[in-house]
């Protein structure tokens, strides 16, 4: 189950044609995306006139709180995926969660509500709410502002357990990463090496970042026997093989432009709610105005 906000939720009435309608399916671009959501996206008055407070108590009693009236609240980064940190939600947490758009958590040492970065300014902006299953858990599916850690670290999941169990006890301080995030990471790492490793054997991602014309050519490559795949009619192996070449030939391209992939990602979530033949008469437009 997902909540999605196109508009900042008011106390206002709401189309009962936008409430409760569970996404199913969220690949591709598509401008019917809203249908797909538990929604809070119109601000006219229904027929029916059923108001947002009404909707919004009937989906907290749907959930199952503790018998300390909590549930188990995860922060996740909407770009990246990565687990920013792990708190606990109560009635009044989530209702403020959907009305500001803000990661609000309840403190059990302090037996409070708090929002993340109402100090460190470091908020995390809500786009979707899950629930999971059972309704016993909650994931706030956001955008961080900065650092979501109170050491500073881009979440609070850092430390691999493999290090806690090495023999030397050498602590760890790495980020739970996901493939396509622990390939960036290093290709960033070869990238700060470059000018420490002058008279060493360069690896290939070292040759790549320090040859634009080469690299260029890689990605041409690649795309071509990506595309090959299709006409020749090969196999899925091949093609997940040719199409893991021209990420890792991208990314490097995408680390010499100083890119993040998390921007790239973060622009194709915005294309979601737009048509592709919209987003490409927009560009054009957008060209010719600047010619």
């Amino acid at each position: 189950m997902a909540v999605s906000y196109y508009y900042m939720l008011q106390s206002v009435r709401l189309s009962p044609k936008t409430l409760f309608i569970s996404r199913r399916d969220c690949s591709g671009y598509s401008h019917k995306r809203r249908n797909r959501h538990i929604t809070f996206a119109s601000t006219e008055r229904s027929e029916k006139g059923f108001s947002v407070d009404t909707k919004v108590d009937t989906l907290l009693d749907s959930i199952k709180w503790d018998d300390k009236g909590l549930a188990v609240a995860i922060a996740q980064n909407i770009d990246t995926g990565a687990i920013l940190m792990q708190g606990f939600a109560n009635r009044k947490a989530l209702a403020t969660t959907l009305t500001s758009r803000k990661a609000t958590f309840f403190s059990r040492s302090r037996s409070a509500l708090w929002t993340k970065g109402e100090t460190s300014n470091n908020f995390i902006n809500v786009h979707d709410v899950f629930l999971d299953c059972d309704r016993d858990s909650i994931i706030y599916l956001g955008k961080p502002d900065g650092p979501t850690c109170h050491t500073g670290s881009e979440t609070c999941y850092y430390t691999p357990v493999s290090d806690l169990l090495k023999q030397d006890k050498d602590e760890g301080n790495r980020l739970a990463l996901t493939s396509l995030y622990a390939l960036e990471s290093t290709i960033a790492q070869r990238n700060a090496e470059l000018a420490s490793t002058e008279n060493q054997k360069p690896s290939w991602t070292k040759r790549l970042l320090l040859d634009n014309n080469l690299l260029c050519s890689k990605i041409r490559e690649e795309a071509g026997e990506l595309c090959q795949t299709l006409e020749n009619n090969e196999d899925k192996s091949q093609t997940a093989s040719e199409m893991a070449d021209v990420l890792y030939h991208a990314m490097v391209l995408l680390a010499v432009k100083d890119v993040k992939i998390e921007d790239v990602l973060q622009i194709i979530r915005q294309r979601f709610s737009q048509s592709g033949i919209e987003e490409k008469r927009s560009r054009s437009s957008n060209k010719s105005g600047k010619d």
